[in-house]
C-alpha cells in the first residue's frame, strides 16, 4: 500500500487539505464512482494513524469488494483513477488561487457559446481582478494578454475591419511578458557560469539587449528589474547598476511572489558579496541594507530562513561592528530557522558575537559541551575555541585542543583537502604565536611575511590583526 504512488502523494496532506480534498472527491460532479472514496478513506485511515501494519493490494481489495475475487488490472485501474483525482483537485487548488485565470476562462467560455449579454460583464470582471492584483511579475502580463486577445474575439474585430480594435494592448503585453521571462531565465543562466560551463544556444538574447538599450521599460516592473540584474553581470565593474538595482527592488519587490522576490533579492546579494570578495568594504553594508530590507518585508519563504543566510548576515554583520544589531537579529529571527538546525545556528551565531565582543568566557561556555554535526559548524566552532584559548592565554588547555583537532582533521574523511590544509594552518601558526618572545621584531616579521604568503588559512584576517598586537 505504502509503495503506491497515489497513498505516497496523500502523504501530503495535512488534515485541513485532507478534509478540503474530501469535499473534492465526494462530490458527483468530480467523480461517479463510489469506489474510489472507499479507497481514499481506507489511505487516509492509515495514514493518519501511522503504527498500523500495511495492508498488501489483495487486502486492500477485498476491503473495498469483498464479493468479487481479487483482480490486479482492475486494481491497478482504481489507483490510476483515484490519482488522476488527486492531480485534478491540484490543479483546481491553483486554479482557484489565481482569478485572473478564472476571469480569463470565463471571457473564452462566453465568447464559445455567444452569450452576447454577457460579453461586458465578463470583461468588466476581468479588468476589475486585474487591478486588484497584488503581484505583477511577467505572467501578470501574460494574462493581460489572454484577456485582450480573448476580448479582441468577443468583439469579433475581423468582421468590423474599420473599427479600432485593441490590437496595442494584446501585443504590448505580450512583449513585456516575453521580455521579462527571456530576461529573467537569461539572468539565471548567467548567475550559474561560475558553476556550469555549458554553453546554451538562445534565441534573441543579443536582439533583446539591444532593444532594452534603447527603450525604457521602468514601467514595466519585471522587465525594469531583470534587465538591470543583466547589467550588474555583464558590466560588473559599472557599481551605478548595482544602485539602479537596489532602488529598483525598494520600489518593486512586493509586486512579485515570495520565490521571485527572493530569488530578485539573490542577485543583488551576490553582487555585493563578489564586490567583498574583492576587496571592496563598502559592500559589507550594501549587504546588510539589502538583507534588512528583505527581512523587513517578511519576503521569507514559507516563513523559515535558511540557516546559510542567517550565518551570512550574522558575518557580514559582526564584519562591521554592529554588535547590539547581530544581538537583536539573532532573537529576533531564531524562530524562523528551520527546527533541524536551530540550536545548532543560534549557539554557533552567538559564539561568534561574544568572540566578536571579547567576552570569551561566554564562547568557552556555549562552545565547550557542543559537538555539532554539522560539519561547517564543527570546523568553525573549533577554530573559535583555537582562537578563544589563545585570546585568554590558556596556552596548556590550547596545545592540549590542537592536538585533539589535527586529529580530527586527520580522521574525518568528509572534509576536502584544501579545508584541511587551510584548519592545520591555522594550527600551525596559533602555535608558532604562542611562541614569539615579546620585543623580538624580527621573528614577529618572519610569521608575519609567512601567513601573507600561505594561500589556505582559515581565520587569517584573525591571524593577521594577532600579527599586528605584536609588532
Amino acid at each position: 500500500m505504502q509503495n503506491t504512488k497515489v497513498y505516497s502523494i496523500l502523504q501530503y496532506f495535512d488534515r485541513y487539505q485532507q478534509n478540503r480534498l474530501r469535499k473534492y472527491i465526494t462530490s458527483p460532479y468530480f467523480n461517479k464512482h463510489p469506489v474510489l472514496i472507499e479507497l481514499f478513506e481506507l489511505f487516509i485511515h492509515y495514514i493518519n494513524k501511522p503504527g498500523l501494519p500495511h495492508l498488501d493490494k489483495e487486502e486492500i481489495w477485498k476491503k473495498l469488494t469483498p464479493d468479487k475475487p481479487f483482480d490486479d488490472v482492475r486494481f491497478r485501474k482504481l489507483l490510476s483513477e483515484l490519482l488522476k483525482l488527486v492531480e485534478s483537485y491540484l490543479a483546481q487548488q491553483v486554479y482557484e488561487e489565481n482569478p485572473l485565470h478564472q476571469a480569463t476562462y470565463l471571457i473564452e467560455a462566453v465568447g464559445n457559446l455567444k452569450m452576447e449579454k454577457l460579453y461586458s460583464s465578463s470583461m468588466r470582471t476581468a479588468r476589475r481582478l486585474s487591478k486588484q492584483q497584488l503581484f505583477k511579475p511577467a505572467n501578470y502580463y501574460f494574462y493581460q494578454y489572454q484577456i485582450e486577445s480573448n476580448f479582441y474575439d468577443l468583439q469579433n474585430s475581423e468582421l468590423r475591419r474599420e473599427s479600432i480594435t485593441n490590437y496595442e494592448a494584446i501585443i504590448n503585453n505580450l512583449d513585456s511578458f516575453f521580455l521579462a521571462e527571456k530576461l529573467r531565465w537569461y539572468t539565471s543562466i548567467l548567475s550559474r557560469k561560475s558553476f556550469v560551463t555549458y554553453d546554451y544556444n538562445l534565441l534573441f538574447i543579443d536582439e533583446i539587449i539591444d532593444h532594452l538599450k534603447k527603450y525604457n521599460y521602468e514601467k514595466i516592473p519585471p522587465v525594469a528589474i531583470y534587465y538591470q540584474i543583466y547589467l550588474t553581470q555583464k558590466e560588473t565593474e559599472i557599481e551605478e547598476h548595482y544602485f539602479k538595482l537596489k532602488n529598483l527592488i525598494e520600489k518593486y519587490s512586493l509586486l512579485f511572489p515570495i520565490n521571485e522576490a527572493n530569488e530578485i533579492y539573490s542577485h543583488a546579494i551576490n553582487y555585493c558579496i563578489s564586490k567583498v570578495n574583492q576587496g571592496n568594504d563598502k559592500f559589507l553594508y550594501e549587504f546588510l541594507d539589502i538583507n534588512e530590507d528583505l527581512l523587513q518585508k517578511e519576503l521569507l519563504i514559507d516563513g523559515e530562513l535558511s540557516p546559510w543566510k542567517f550565518q551570512n548576515i550574522v558575518t557580514i554583520a559582526l564584519r562591521v561592528g554592529r554588535f547590539d544589531w547581530t544581538n537583536t537579529f539573532i532573537h529576533t529571527y531564531k524562530n524562523t530557522l528551520p527546527d533541524i538546525y536551530r540550536e545548532n545556528a543560534v549557539t554557533f551565531n552567538l559564539a561568534r558575537l561574544y568572540f566578536y565582543q571579547k567576552e570569551h568566557d561566554k564562547v568557552l561556555s556555549l562552545l565547550q559541551t557542543v559537538e555539532y554535526e554539522d560539519i561547517g559548524y564543527n570546523l568553525n566552532s573549533k577554530a573559535m575555541l583555537l582562537g578563544t584559548y589563545y585570546e585568554l592565554d590558556e596556552i596548556e588547555a590550547l596545545y592540549t585542543f590542537t592536538d585533539t583537532f589535527r586529529v580530527f582533521l586527520g580522521r574525518n574523511k568528509n572534509i576536502t583537502p584544501k579545508r584541511k590544509r587551510s584548519y592545520l594552518n591555522l594550527i600551525k601558526y596559533v602555535r608558532k604565536l604562542t611562541k614569539l618572545m615579546p620585543g623580538d621584531k624580527k621573528a614577529v616579521q618572519t610569521l608575519k611575511k609567512e601567513i601573507e604568503q600561505a594561500s589556505e588559512v582559515n581565520s587569517k584576517k584573525w591571524l593577521n590583526e594577532k600579527i599586528a598586537e605584536l609588532e
